[in-house]
């Protein structure tokens, strides 16, 4: 059984900075891909960043230059650095890995989602 357990969300003022944090526990054997997604209210989930195992990253146009995404795999922990926050960043912001199980398995787990809000 694989969890995962996000913090760092909160209530900040536009311009303000928050990091998210995700990590992952149980029966893990490698993690590949980590991701973060976001859902506001009314819309659907869409992709935030990716992070690969060789560190490579991918940002949605939205939040390029402003958010960064990095893994700690030490920690079998991903990050999420938000800096020069919007209104329209408000959301349930999500993590997500592709995790290796001991028994070869891999498969998807999503965490609880942490809510951002950004006030103007």
């Amino acid at each position: 059984q694989v969890q995962l357990v996000e913090s760092g969300g909160g209530l900040v003022q536009a311009g303000g900075t928050l990091r998210l944090s995700c990590a992952a526990s149980g029966s893990i054997f490698s993690i590949n891909a980590m991701a973060w997604f976001r859902q506001a209210p009314g819309k659907q989930r869409e992709l935030v960043a990716t992070i690969t195992s060789n560190n490579s990253t991918n940002y949605a146009d939205s939040v390029k230059g402003r958010f960064t995404i990095s893994r700690e795999n030490a920690k079998d922990t991903v990050y999420l650095q938000m800096n020069s926050l919007k209104p329209e960043d408000t959301a349930v912001y999500y993590c997500n890995m592709h995790i290796r199980s001991h028994w070869g398995t891999v498969n998807n787990y999503w965490g609880q989602g942490t809510q951002v809000t950004v006030s103007s």
